[in-house]
């Protein structure tokens, strides 16, 4: 039997530590304070989207130099998570959060007065590493809080948060613009910093108590890391969540330009599809944390979602090459507003699943999980366009491509069937 102030969820083994308890107590808090963090890089990235081409002429600078400032700033949250996650099972939760949020806060500030191009992207390297904090460590205190079905519940909670950032951070970037020039949107974002910092310092406490931290320095990070991609069944969900990602990072690379160029829709017609998609994501976020998980296995949504986005890919593959015809813009519509929703079925839960597995180290896991899905989608983003600017096949490839990658992963690794040797996770 568990002993006194502990929690047995699926079999694995939660602490109710008084500050664990104390932060579940303010839940609504919580929520909102966390989700302000995964919200954070998305704001950073969209919000400067409309800016881009004022950039270049303001600086003087080539429009490749200038989305160089993009590539920085996705760079620096996918190594920066590697560096804080394994931070913040040595340190606690909120130093190195703090320690981020100021180095965001000031990286941000100097955006605003960069001079040149080329100290711009040193600066937006340097948000990114910062900002992502934010990220890896939102997940580890969700794992600190929580295990089992209420862990999938508060990931599916965190995506209305933060699936709602990507929709509006360019129409605020768009608004700001109207009132001021590029280095307004750097400005609202450093406001927008300062206000989380201070909410962060106030209001999220400590949830990993010192007797649960880990002593030693970068060779015992990278041990525990080590360790945990010899877990298959972790590798697994980090794979499957990551191949996940690469759809994701496909549908937007491309999607501007296959809806736009190759259907002939207008500007406000992809916004309005776009927003679409992403209230299905929101949407279907919210079936799976209030309907399906703790009535559902977490394996069984998982697969639906993977099926799902599988069949999504394979429609969307027949469209494009023609096989079906000559199709309009709606029925494409259509196929991707199936493969976005469903995403929400399997990125909560591949998370969830792989986090239960590592009570022992959730920041190290967190910076994986991370990490893995910045740098496979990272790498699927450019293949998109491979096949020049004519066609959408390449987009739908990439999509159905990574989708059997991701349930081969699932199948081949994770084996949702043994239960009993899946909830050996390691101590």
């Amino acid at each position: 039997m568990p002993e006194s102030g502990q929690k047995t969820t699926q079999g694995h083994i939660t602490e109710t530590t008084p500050a664990v308890t104390a932060a579940r107590r303010t839940g609504l808090l919580v929520t909102l304070v966390l989700g302000g963090l995964t919200a954070l890089p998305p704001l950073s990235m969209d919000m400067y989207l409309p800016a881009l081409p004022e950039v270049t002429g303001a600086l003087r600078a080539p429009a490749a130099t200038v989305q160089l400032t993009l590539t920085a700033c996705l760079a620096g949250m996918a190594l920066g998570q590697l560096v804080v996650g394994p931070m913040s099972d040595k340190w606690g939760r909120r130093r190195p959060l703090l320690i981020g949020m100021l180095v965001y806060v000031l990286a941000t500030a100097v955006c605003a007065l960069a001079p040149t191009a080329e100290l711009l992207i040193g600066f937006r390297l340097l948000q990114g590493l910062a900002g992502a904090a934010g990220i890896v460590i939102a997940r580890a205190v969700v794992r600190d809080l929580y295990d089992g079905v209420e862990m999938a519940r508060f990931f599916s909670t965190l995506m209305l948060i933060s699936g709602v950032a990507p929709i509006i951070a360019p129409l605020i970037g768009g608004q700001i613009l109207r009132l001021t020039d590029w280095r307004g949107v750097f400005h609202v974002l450093t406001v927008i910093g300062v206000l989380l910092t201070v909410v962060v310092w106030r209001f999220l406490h400590e949830t990993l108590p010192a007797e649960r931290r880990h002593e030693g320095g970068v060779g015992q990070a990278l041990r525990t890391m080590r360790g945990l991609l010899a877990d298959r069944v972790f590798t697994g969900y980090m794979l499957t969540g990551g191949f996940t990602f690469a759809a994701l990072f496909a549908y937007i690379s491309a999607s501007p330009f296959v809806v736009q160029e190759i259907y002939g829709a207008s500007p406000q017609t992809f916004s309005l599809l776009f927003g679409l998609n992403s209230v299905g994501l929101v949407a279907v976020g919210q079936i799976n944390g209030k309907l399906l998980v703790g009535r559902v296995s977490l394996d069984k949504v998982l697969g639906w979602g993977l099926g799902t986005v599988l069949l999504a890919g394979l429609a969307l593959l027949l469209m494009t090459t023609g096989v079906l015809g000559e199709v309009g813009l709606a029925p494409i519509a259509a196929g991707l507003f199936v493969l976005m929703s469903a995403m929400s079925l399997v990125l909560p839960n591949t998370n969830a699943q792989a986090l239960m597995r590592t009570p022992h180290a959730a920041g190290s896991a967190s910076a994986l999980l991370g990490t893995s899905s910045f740098l496979v989608g990272a790498v699927a983003s450019p293949l998109v366009g491979i096949a020049g600017e004519h066609t959408a096949v390449p987009m739908a490839v990439v999509q159905l491509g990574s989708a059997l990658l991701a349930l081969a992963c699932f199948l081949g690794l994770c084996r949702p069937w043994r239960t009993t040797e899946r909830a050996d996770a390691p101590a």
